[in-house]
């Protein structure tokens, strides 16, 4: 139910062997370093009036670019496309408490869709009562996640849906009881003969791909700030653009919160105390090396508490964190400055620009995105 150790040089190398392109981030270093010369001094660059706003508009033009939504459904697996049945199936799926071996608690008992898809806890609680080790993280525009889970151990979200129905401590789910449970309403077959039309009865396999189709059409609703990257210039207030001058400038946020979702899909350690190992205890991390993957910011204002241990309760709780309260460590990210100091106007701009990545009536207003019937 979930989602570096030898100075600046190791910390370069690590970096440098993560996902992603170079040319991407130097496009964002270079973009970033323009942000925040101009903030600082916006008369060093230019000679008029006029010459200042043209250079601003072109560094909004190019975020504009950077942080737009994706045309058309959301992408899937060759081997799992995407239907109206199986995404119908799937949600319904989501909801049912015979994943579980007790047959009282469902994928939504700690994924709430009214809680956008969190259950407001710090950690998550176990079957028997006391929290597992993580904070459960939304299902936010996981179609174009790379990996899974806060140490990426699942490279898909079949192989994710599968694990905490599995898990003693979570679901703790056997397959066969639940394929029993399922195969007895007759409603049900019904539902899975429509989204798989070459089984004959309710797998391990079907069951897998319906959630995950369901999980794919989940995508975070518009907000304000694309209204904003879609040109309308008074969609966000004069606080909120100076907090979107820190994000992408003196902040550095933009580093590893980058594209329309806000995640870079990598993973960091981001100056947490704790000894949990996070990617450095699983098959693809460095052993030792305590990084957890960089969650998307769309939806957060719904999604407290944050980080994977649920440490920080609000989000200008995680704006102090980043700028003077984090711990200066020789794994720490190397995108991560432990000399960032905001005075508190900055810290309020940053927090207000955060809120536009959220709907304003809140999670509630969950939809799905993709085929439908």
């Amino acid at each position: 139910m979930e989602q570096h150790g030898r100075g600046r040089a190791g910390r370069r190398e690590r970096a440098a062997g993560q996902p992603g392109s170079p040319l991407a981030a130097l496009f964002l270093v270079a973009l970033l370093q323009a942000g925040a010369a101009w903030a600082a001094d916006p008369s060093a660059h230019t000679t008029s009036a006029p010459a200042a706003a043209h250079a601003a508009a072109d560094l909004d033009a190019a975020w504009r670019q950077r942080f737009a939504r994706p045309q058309g459904p959301p992408p899937a697996p060759a081997d799992n496309p995407m239907t109206p049945e199986k995404v119908a199936l799937g949600r319904r799926l989501f909801a049912d408490a015979r994943l579980s071996g007790d047959g009282r608690r469902s994928c939504a008992s700690c994924h709430d869709p009214q809680r956008s898809f969190t259950d407001g806890r710090a950690r998550a609680r176990s079957v028997s009562g006391p929290p597992l080790r993580r904070n459960t993280p939304d299902l936010w525009n996981l179609a174009w996640a790379r990996t899974f889970f806060w140490d990426g151990r699942a490279p898909s979200i079949e192989a994710q849906a599968a694990m905490p129905i599995a898990e003693p401590g979570e679901m703790g789910g056997d397959w066969p009881t639940i394929l029993r449970r399922l195969e007895a309403d007759a409603g049900l077959r019904g539902e899975f003969r429509a989204a798989f039309p070459a089984e004959p009865a309710p797998t391990r396999a079907a069951v897998l791909a319906a959630l995950a189709s369901y999980v794919r059409s989940l995508v975070s609703p518009r907000t304000r700030f694309d209204a904003w990257v879609e040109g309308d210039r008074s969609a966000l207030t004069s606080r909120e653009l100076s907090g979107f001058r820190i994000f992408t400038g003196k902040g550095g946020c933009v580093l590893c919160h980058v594209g329309w979702r806000f995640t870079d899909d990598r993973f960091h350690d981001i100056g947490l105390p704790g000894s949990d190992a996070g990617r450095g205890a699983v098959a693809g991390g460095t052993p030792g090396l305590a990084a957890f993957k960089t969650p998307g910011l769309r939806e957060a204002a719904h999604t407290a508490p944050y980080m994977h241990d649920g440490s920080l309760p609000t989000l200008a709780a995680v704006v102090r964190h980043y700028a003077g309260g984090l711990r200066a460590r020789p794994s720490l990210a190397v995108h991560v400055d432990p000399k960032l100091r905001l005075d508190a106007r900055e810290r309020a701009d940053l927090v207000a620009f955060l809120r536009t990545l959220s709907s304003d009536k809140g999670p509630a207003r969950t939809r799905q995105a993709g085929p439908r019937r």
